[in-house]
């Protein structure tokens, strides 16, 4: 697993432990309830819902696996600290796409939190990636599956 820090709001980082202490608590215990019932139906090799419970069981502890990771390398980011001349993770950047001319305000967060929805983009997205470190004023160039994009900023706020 990476060993890269993650940016996170405190909010953010909030909801990756709930949701680490809710597998850990209530869906481990559901998923051995499951297995132990489909065991207690006899054959185990030619039984399909020992098997599924198997594979839930797995994809679970996956999750928690990534979720500890996550948090074990998260630094969560006052948004009072960040600075707003430039695009940084947690700025709220406008952006007019010269090639259609809509404007656009993206939240730059970290992909645990983004949501194209609310306007949150990720870091690592290619639009993310373009945008960071840039200043009010600068235009870029962006590849995008649909082709490159040419967006210029006109406004970091936080």
């Amino acid at each position: 697993m990476s060993k890269k820090t993650v940016y996170l709001t405190e909010e953010g980082f909030q909801e990756l432990k709930d949701e680490l202490h809710f597998l850990k608590t209530k869906e481990r215990a559901r998923i051995a309830d499951t297995i132990a019932e489909a065991r207690a139906k006899g054959d185990l090799s030619e039984n399909a819902e020992y098997d599924a419970a198997k594979e839930e069981q797995g994809k679970l502890e996956a999750r928690i696996s990534k979720l500890e990771d996550t948090i074990s390398r998260a630094r969560v980011v006052d948004e009072n600290e960040v600075d707003d001349s430039k695009a940084y993770i947690l700025s709220k950047v406008t952006v007019e796409n010269l090639n259609t001319g809509a404007e656009q305000v993206y939240t730059l967060v970290n992909e645990q939190e983004a949501d194209v929805s609310e306007g949150k983009i990720s870091v690592e997205s290619p639009v993310g990636k373009g945008l960071l470190g840039k200043e009010e004023g600068d235009e870029v160039e962006i590849d995008v599956p649909a082709g490159t994009v040419t967006l210029k900023i006109t406004d970091i706020a936080r």
